[in-house]
């Protein structure tokens, strides 16, 4: 439609100029013929001759003068502006008046930082690759959906995989989940991994739910892991045809580990979201052996699980920590029309189901409407969704123009997203990578200042992003 529309406005233009070209030549006596343009066609000599004879010969008129450099083409229809909007594809949320709470909530402006870089790939042939976690000697864990995890050399090569890692229950888009090292992992190579694990029988009514492992790991010719142990299981066991499992995790500067849950996209399982009393659209805090870590914000409440942290989401795919402040910050998928970004603290309902931006695939708002009192707004929200799939925000020193910005994991529009902060709010938007046209799974800032991403492909790859 864009297209059409540009092609209709440059005919018109085109109309216009011959008319007016024509209307001048009529009234005017004919000069003689000035010098052409560079680049101009000059005209033909079959040309033919006035009927009347013309007035006395006038002196050659010379080409108007440009004013300074030529003006650039015009942009591609799509192709964002900036200070506009970066998003211009019409809202999914059709019918419903959703305002922001603030300008730049949604739909930020265009904001290019102007940054070169290049885009080095480091390792390929990976099967949808989910998980990364830096080895301290420069090498990679990465994790594969079907159910292995691998270590990955710097230069590229892949182990086999890795020996005693349990059996994984491969539903939709989930599967081997996350990976992430012990905080003493130099001295005991302890690693935790999530992943969905099949409570009974296999089959469209199996149960399921996300388990959180921890093992030892033996890094020989042929990987293994020792002392397994499951040390945290997703309650209650739920059947669902559906995905929404959650799934990542980071270790906090307090030295336990945030865990996010997902609310199982199912309408029968919707009412435990709202409820303290489950592992469903959760975040919760435990310690390195599982249990709920101290100081979290429902212990001690009746009926709650003490290792809740916070609550009402939906599929809550990124979690990382803001520099070294002790900020937790989420990115949810969430209905049609809403993907958010979250400042996560504790002990905050964030809203799911019963107010969120979008509407659901019914075509009906979400629950009361995006606001409700005692539930938080998302710092950001995506409408079209982008189907965010992590965050983390950039500390390094090899891209200064980016230092503090968010970047986001785009797996439907496949891209990279820049957000430039100020203070807790969103100030404009950039989009990177579309041109690689591969869904993003993951984003992290390398030990070196680099930016390594890994893609969601049967194929997939762990990129690096290097001045």
């Amino acid at each position: 439609m864009r297209n059409r529309q540009v092609k209709a406005a440059l005919r018109s233009a085109a109309a216009c100029v011959a008319l007016l070209a024509g209307q001048a030549f009529a009234q005017a006596p004919a000069p003689t013929p000035p010098p052409a343009l560079p680049g101009a066609s000059a005209t033909p000599a079959s040309a033919p001759a006035p009927e009347t004879a013309p007035a006395a010969a006038q002196p050659p008129v010379a080409p108007p003068r440009r004013q300074g450099p030529p003006p650039p083409p015009p942009p591609p229809p799509g192709w964002p502006t900036p200070g506009q909007p970066v998003e211009y594809l019409p809202k999914s949320a059709q019918g419903q008046h959703q305002p922001p709470a603030w300008p730049t909530q949604t739909r930020a402006p265009y904001t290019p930082a102007h940054v070169a870089f290049q885009v080095k790939t480091v390792a390929e042939g990976l099967e949808y690759p989910w998980g990364l976690a830096f080895l301290p000697d420069g090498r990679m864990l990465v994790t594969e959906r079907p159910g292995r995890i691998r270590i990955v050399s710097q230069d590229g090569k892949l182990s086999p995989p890795v020996v005693g890692v349990p059996p994984v229950h491969v539903q939709q888009i989930s599967g081997l989940q996350d990976v992430v090292l012990d905080p003493h992992f130099a001295q005991n190579h302890i690693i935790y991994w999530t992943y969905v694990e099949a409570r009974s029988a296999e089959g469209p009514k199996a149960s399921s739910g996300v388990a959180l492992a921890r093992a030892r790991l033996v890094d020989d010719p042929q990987p293994r892991v020792e002392d397994l142990q499951i040390i945290y299981r997703q309650k209650p066991d739920l059947v669902t045809e559906h995905s929404n499992y959650g799934g990542r995790m980071i270790f906090g500067a307090d030295g336990y580990l945030y865990l996010t849950l997902g609310d199982r996209d199912s309408l029968e399982w919707r009412p435990y979201i709202q409820k303290l009393d489950n592992g469903v659209g959760k975040v919760i805090r435990i310690k390195t052996d599982g249990s709920a870590a101290p100081g979290n914000p429902f212990a001690g409440k009746p009926g709650a699980l003490p290792e809740l942290w916070s609550y009402g989401f939906r599929n809550p795919l990124g979690v990382t920590f803001r520099g070294q402040t002790k900020q937790l910050w989420v990115v949810d998928v969430g209905p049609r029309g809403g993907d958010y970004v979250e400042l996560v603290k504790p002990g905050r309902d964030y809203g799911w189901p019963v107010s969120r931006y979008g509407q659901e695939y019914s075509g009906e708002q979400v629950g009361v409407g995006p606001s409700a009192p005692g539930m938080e707004q998302p710092v950001y929200y995506w409408d079209p969704v982008i189907s965010p799939s992590s965050i983390t925000f950039y500390d390094g020193k090899l891209f200064p123009a980016w230092k503090g910005d968010a970047f986001v994991t785009s797996l439907t529009q496949k891209h990279l997203v820049r957000l430039q902060m100020d203070g807790d709010k969103v100030a404009g938007e950039e989009r990177l990578l579309a041109d690689l046209d591969e869904r993003m799974r993951e984003v992290k800032e390398g030990p070196d200042g680099s930016i390594y991403l890994i893609t969601d492909n049967q194929k997939g790859r762990i990129l690096r992003l290097v001045p």
